[in-house]
Formats: structure tokens, C-alpha cells, sequence
């Protein structure tokens, strides 16, 4: 059976007219898409009705808020210390405890008040860590000498109180060189300190009486064996001359060297 009625037709099935896909898609797009891009004066802008949404709500646009959140690519980068130098910033300083500077300051501080050494402090100073001659004490405390002080007079105080003494002096070198150094490097070095020469002599011959037993300490510590070879000779006996000992003590020692050696 048939129905009679109008026609179908693509008009018949919407009375609107044909659907225009394009439109279609923006009303399914949501209101983002509201905008006519072909528009020259118009662009896309997802934030626009957001915007006139927030400005009828009385808050801010939310493309300020948005753009206030991205880095500035313009800006310049800001470089914080790394972790191991922190400590030349003092962050690792508890709170109650001084900074370096400050202790350091306040070091300064507390040197300054220090009373200012005298010379005759100096002097004792120095003496009480070993013995010291006369002419050398003085070479030691002539930088610290003040217009007031009076260096000579000083030292004949040290002496009056045996604080100071060339013999003792004398002794304590012989004591300390002796068992490396022949007789004529440590007489020397006495008269390097401008020693009296009465105590230059007696030292002298205290170190002659001693000079061979302390010599052959010296070689065989050093060399052990009676040289093989003439070079080998030269080379004893220089190394014997070059700390002090006499020839005829190097002659007695290495036997058969060169009667230069042995005459002297």
C-alpha cells in the first residue's frame, strides 16, 4: 500500500536546507571554535572566551595569569654557588656559631691587644731553645731594636746572668757537629760567630785528639770498603776532605792513596 504525501527529497529531509558540514563541526567544537578563522581580523584565541567569562565574573583574564607563569626566554639565567663552596659563604655555619670572617676579625683584634713583646723577651726566647753566641743573638734581635733600647747593654746583662755564653756555646756545637764534620769546619764555623779565640784553640785541640776514630765513623758509614780502583781512591778522599778532616786522618784511612795524601 502506498502513501500518498510530499515527495522525499535531500530538502525534505531538512527543512532547515543542506547542512553545511563545516558548520556542523563548529557546534560540535564547543564554543572554542565560535570564531570564524577565514576572517582576516579574527584568530583562533582559546583564551577569548574564557576571558569575557572571567571579566563578566569580575576576575582577572586567565591569559595573564597564564602568561605570568612561563619563563621570559629574554630574561638572564641566575647562578646559585654549588654545594661545595657553600662553606666560603658560611651557610653551613650553625646560627649561634661566628662566621669566618668575623673570627678572623676578631683574632686581629685580639693580637693588637696584645702587649708588644720586649727585647729582652726576645732574647730569652730565643735562648731557651738552644745556645746561641754572642755575635749571632745580636743579628737575631737587631730587627726588633727600638730607639729606647740599647742592644750592647743588653747582651752584657744576658752574659752577667749566664743567660748567655760563648763557652757554652762553643761546647753545644762541637757536640752537635763533631760526628759528622772534621776539626777545620767546625773551627771554622767558631770563628764564623766570632767566638774568642781562646776557645777556638782549646776546641781545636779537643777535636784532634778525636779526629781519626770520628773520620773512620764517617767513611764506613759511607762507604764501608778500601777503594778498589785509583777513582775510586779520588772519590773516598773528596767526599772525607769535603767535611773537614784533615789529609794525614784521610791518609791513615785509606791506605795506599797517594803520598800527597799521606804526607800532609
Amino acid at each position: 500500500m502506498i502513501r500518498k504525501g510530499r515527495p522525499l527529497s535531500d530538502t525534505g529531509r531538512n527543512a532547515a536546507g543542506p547542512r553545511d558540514e563545516a558548520s556542523g563541526s563548529r557546534e560540535r567544537s564547543g564554543p572554542a571554535n565560535l570564531l570564524d578563522s577565514s576572517h582576516p581580523s579574527q584568530s583562533p584565541d582559546p583564551f577569548e572566551s574564557f576571558d569575557a567569562h572571567d571579566r563578566a565574573s569580575g576576575r582577572g583574564p586567565r591569559r595573564a595569569q597564564f602568561q605570568s607563569t612561563q619563563p621570559d626566554p629574554s630574561a638572564e639565567p641566575t647562578y646559585t654557588r654549588s654545594r661545595g663552596s657553600s662553606r666560603s659563604s658560611g651557610s653551613r655555619h650553625s646560627p649561634g656559631s661566628p662566621s669566618p670572617d668575623t673570627g678572623h676579625a676578631q683574632g686581629e683584634v685580639k693580637k693588637s691587644q696584645r702587649p708588644a713583646r720586649s727585647l729582652k723577651g726576645r732574647a730569652l726566647g730565643y735562648l731557651s731553645r738552644r745556645e746561641y753566641s754572642r755575635s749571632e743573638l745580636a743579628r737575631k734581635l737587631k730587627p726588633f731594636v727600638e730607639e729606647n733600647d740599647s742592644l750592647d747593654t743588653l747582651l752584657d746583662t744576658l752574659e752577667a746572668e749566664n743567660w748567655l755564653s760563648d763557652s757554652r756555646f762553643a761546647e753545644s756545637l762541637i757536640h752537635r757537629r763533631s760526628s759528622r764534620l772534621g776539626a777545620s769546619r767546625i773551627v771554622g764555623e767558631l770563628k764564623q760567630h766570632a767566638v774568642d779565640q781562646a776557645l777556638v784553640e782549646e776546641a781545636s785541640a779537643q777535636l784532634r785528639e778525636t779526629e781519626l776514630a770520628r773520620a773512620q765513623a764517617v767513611w764506613r758509614k759511607k762507604f764501608g770498603q778500601l777503594p778498589q780502583t785509583p777513582a775510586e781512591r779520588a772519590k773516598q778522599a773528596r767526599f772525607l776532605a769535603s767535611r773537614g778532616f784533615s789529609g794525614a786522618t784521610i791518609g791513615k784511612i785509606l791506605k795506599g792513596i797517594d803520598e800527597d795524601w799521606s804526607g800532609e
